[in-house]
């Protein structure tokens, strides 16, 4: 994916936090549908408020899947690997916290959002 079209694709919330590593279109057995995932990984960056000197980077956490609008007829889901961070002396692990994802489900606050004010209930969409 070319910049630009991330712009339009992505929440804006993302894009400074994130890389597309790749992106793959798929068939959901249950719906018998196309679906597309595009793949985030979390850029190596320290989350904000915390001194690079006493932090390193220590991989990624296991993936998230989120799924988000559908683009042209198609599911979407986000499949997010989250950096994780050790403080060198104390050992203690961070990762960033991000709140594109909405509070007790696996949909972005956006979507989250639309789906509220249509008067669906988006727990149906999280499977």
């Amino acid at each position: 994916m070319e910049s630009s079209l991330e712009s339009y694709v992505l929440p804006s919330a993302q894009l400074g936090h994130f890389e597309v590593s790749s992106t793959q279109e798929l068939g959901d057995v249950r719906t018998k549908k196309l679906i597309l995932e595009i793949y985030l990984t979390d850029k190596n960056k320290l989350p904000f408020g915390y001194p690079s000197d006493l932090y390193e980077s220590k991989g990624f956490s296991n993936p998230s899947r989120i799924q988000d609008f559908p683009i042209r007829g198609k599911a979407v889901y986000l499949v997010i690997k989250r950096r994780r961070w050790r403080h060198k002396q104390t050992k203690e692990g961070i990762v960033s916290d991000y709140t594109f994802i909405a509070e007790g489900s696996r949909l972005t606050r956006e979507l989250s959002d639309f789906l509220k004010g249509t008067g669906r209930d988006p727990r149906r969409y999280d499977k």
